[in-house]
């Protein structure tokens, strides 16, 4: 089951019949323009659910920032904010077994599945209209590998995911610029340790040549 994003786009007035959107967070840099390209569309409650962040003052900084960001923005509909349950082990369990595999492989597939199907059973379970993600706003997500496995997901569980790809139409440019605007902590990466240790990595490697 899934729609598409285009479908959605209205003139902005917003009633009684306008649907419900439960929108997977991975930051609040990232939901920024996304946020702000959906909000005349849909009832947005944006759904906090990252446990691949695996270190928890990391984790709890970038949540609070997801709800400062979502008070001081404004939209023409009202957004919610809703955090899923922090468990790093559920993460933690199965990545381990990908360790050694680089920035975008099989642990990433792992990580968006985790993430994508605790959004679909929460949008199921709570009756959302849809449910998508964020994630494809970045540059260094691979947008098709997202909304196949959104997709999947959404035929499992009996939800209808949203198939979009935010980083165009300058969806990315507009979040730096949205992170700028309201003073945004950005983080250097993805937000499991092993991402970390090879974005310091590579960094590393940069300077010694």
């Amino acid at each position: 089951m899934e729609a598409v994003l285009g479908t959605f786009v209205h003139d902005g007035r917003i009633g009684n019949n306008t649907p419900t959107l439960l929108l997977h967070s991975c930051c609040a840099p990232c939901s920024s323009s996304v946020i702000t390209t959906l909000a005349s569309s849909f009832r947005i409650t944006v759904f906090y659910y990252n446990p691949n962040i695996d270190e928890k003052d990391e984790y709890i900084r970038r949540a609070h920032e997801q709800e400062r960001l979502i008070a001081a923005m404004p939209t023409t509909n009202p957004v919610q904010f809703l955090e899923g349950e922090y468990l790093p082990e559920d993460f933690l369990g199965t990545a381990t077994q990908f360790a050694k595999e680089k920035e975008g492989g099989a642990r990433c597939t792992f990580c968006y599945t985790l993430r994508l199907e605790k959004t679909a059973l929460t949008a199921k379970e709570k009756g959302f209209a849809y449910f998508c993600s964020t994630l494809t706003v970045s540059p260094m997500k691979d947008a098709l590998r997202i909304n196949s496995i959104g997709q999947s997901l959404a035929t499992k569980h009996g939800v209808v995911w949203l198939v979009s790809d935010f980083k165009k139409k300058d969806g990315f440019k507009k979040s730096v610029e949205l992170s700028r605007e309201y003073g945004l902590y950005r983080q250097d990466y993805c937000g499991c340790s092993f991402s970390r240790r090879e974005g310091t990595h590579e960094e590393n490697s940069n300077t010694s040549e």
